[in-house]
């Protein structure tokens, strides 16, 4: 028996009702046989689905992000985290006239952050969110400017030109501010197994025209905190001596969301009165997706009231100190909603753990004959470590490529000014990051070094003796 239902099959299919091969089909609008233009604007509009889809395939060939060993950045946050940045997506943080309770968010999670870092009061502190540390940086880099040309008005701009000390080890973005901002960079190079500024460094290199020093709390090269007590410690002493006074940003991108947790009794924040301003990353162990930053000040004397800008053509009076004027409030309730979620102990529970993942996989590493550890990742959950002295079969880039290829992103890097000889590898462990995943690395890496001990000296093989002879 025969059941015939109207049209044929044939019919059918070539109407496309029944067939419609989304990546076979030509048509301009719902298929992707024919790839739209990448560089001009097409000439006409495609169907949502099939412009989702062209974008989708693409980003297919980014890495894992949470394979991903090399950046700070949160990679994982609560589902319900992410529909409540979805719900805000659309919020300008800026418009506060508009959005009131998203400011209000703002406001609490300035309020929390200077209760965390021993603010004298945090109920009246003085801060504001920011697109990311770099910014933040920018806009504490400026307060400490602004309070020195204040010192400084019979000198500057004529014949004094104002100085930033840090250490080489800053993040890129201090070297962008001085740059920026016609500021004289003074960096301590590392030296010997000092990867970082140490105290009588930072004062040695202060006078009359330095605006602040810069202490790191989390080094990005190798994840150590700075001696921040110290360094006040001796620039207290430099006041005595010589009556300058020289206050101390902490750049806590990474840090400050640690060390409250998991070091409570390291003295590195507001209960040091020469620290200033504080900064830190809300979409690094702050545990929120990017991009969010905080800077806060010790109190309004801190930063300069000339530096704050009032409008009120968005419908209220708004006072605004930032370099951004639009930018998202999603992050921003993210970062209340991370708080409220986690509190004091569900931080800690979530730093300690991401701490022990980084502790047991530098242990680990650090028993194998090829690599000698920098760090052991028990200050930032991050450590470094290089080739040890007698390898000679590969180098610390080999391991890099070589991981990629097996989906795991660890970056290898040279060491800044007097130790360029220096070069590493460094692993960042995240929220997210489970012991699972830290095995699995571990596996793929000892089979690795199975294979590379016996491939020949990275000076003879091939490929390096091309690009050696090319140059």
């Amino acid at each position: 028996m025969t059941l015939h239902s109207g049209a044929s099959e044939s019919d059918r299919t070539r109407s496309g009702h029944a067939v419609n091969p989304f990546y076979g089909e030509a048509d301009p609008v719902a298929g992707m046989a024919t790839a739209p233009p990448r560089h001009t604007l097409p000439d006409g509009p495609l169907a949502p689905h099939t412009a989702y889809q062209f974008v989708h395939d693409e980003l297919m060939l980014d890495g894992n992000s949470r394979l991903n060993l090399a950046t700070f950045v949160t990679t994982w946050m609560e589902p319900q985290a992410g529909v409540l940045m979805a719900e805000c997506q659309d919020k300008n943080m800026i418009d506060k006239d508009e959005y009131p309770r998203t400011a209000e968010l703002e406001k609490r999670c300035v309020a929390i952050l200077a209760d965390l870092w021993h603010a004298p009061d945090p109920a009246t502190a003085v801060g504001c969110s920011t697109t990311g540390s770099s910014e933040a940086c920018m806009l504490a880099g400026m307060a400490l400017k602004r309070r020195w040309m204040r010192r400084n008005a019979d000198r500057y701009p004529g014949t004094a030109r104002p100085n930033l000390v840090m250490g080489a080890n800053v993040q890129v973005c201090w070297e962008k501010f001085c740059n920026f901002w016609e500021i004289e960079a003074r960096q301590v190079p590392m030296e010997g197994a000092r990867y970082h500024l140490d105290a009588a460094s930072a004062a040695a290199l202060c006078d009359e025209n330095t605006i602040g020093v810069v202490a790191i709390l989390g080094s990005t090269f190798d994840g150590s905190y700075e001696p921040v007590a110290e360094i006040c410690a001796a620039l207290d002493d430099l006041q005595e001596r010589t009556g300058l006074d020289i206050p101390v940003h902490v750049d806590g991108a990474s840090g400050g969301m640690v060390a409250p947790f998991l070091d409570p009794d390291l003295e590195w924040d507001f209960r040091l009165p020469r620290v200033a301003s504080i900064n830190t990353s809300g979409h690094k162990y702050g545990l929120v997706y990017p991009g969010v930053g905080w800077a806060l000040w010790r109190d309004a004397e801190a930063l300069p009231e000339e530096l704050v800008f009032r409008v009120n053509y968005l419908g209220g009076d708004m006072p605004t100190f930032a370099l951004n004027f639009s930018r998202p409030g999603a992050q921003v309730a993210a970062q209340y909603y991370t708080f409220l979620r986690l509190g004091r102990d569900g931080y800690r529970a979530v730093q300690q753990a991401t701490r022990d993942v980084a502790c047991s996989m530098a242990e680990r590493i650090g028993a194998l004959d090829d690599f000698r550890l920098l760090t052991r990742g028990d200050e930032l959950p991050v450590f470094a470590f290089t080739t040890a002295d007698d390898v000679t079969a590969f180098d610390v880039f080999d391991v890099s490529r070589r991981m990629k290829e097996r989906g795991w992103l660890i970056p290898a890097y040279t060491f800044p000014a007097n130790r360029e000889d220096l070069s590493v590898l460094r692993v960042v462990c995240r929220n997210g990051f489970s012991q699972d995943l830290a095995d699995l690395f571990l596996t793929d890496l000892e089979q690795l070094l199975t294979e590379l001990r016996r491939q020949p000296h990275p000076l003879e093989r091939p490929e390096r003796m091309a690009t050696a002879f090319h140059h």
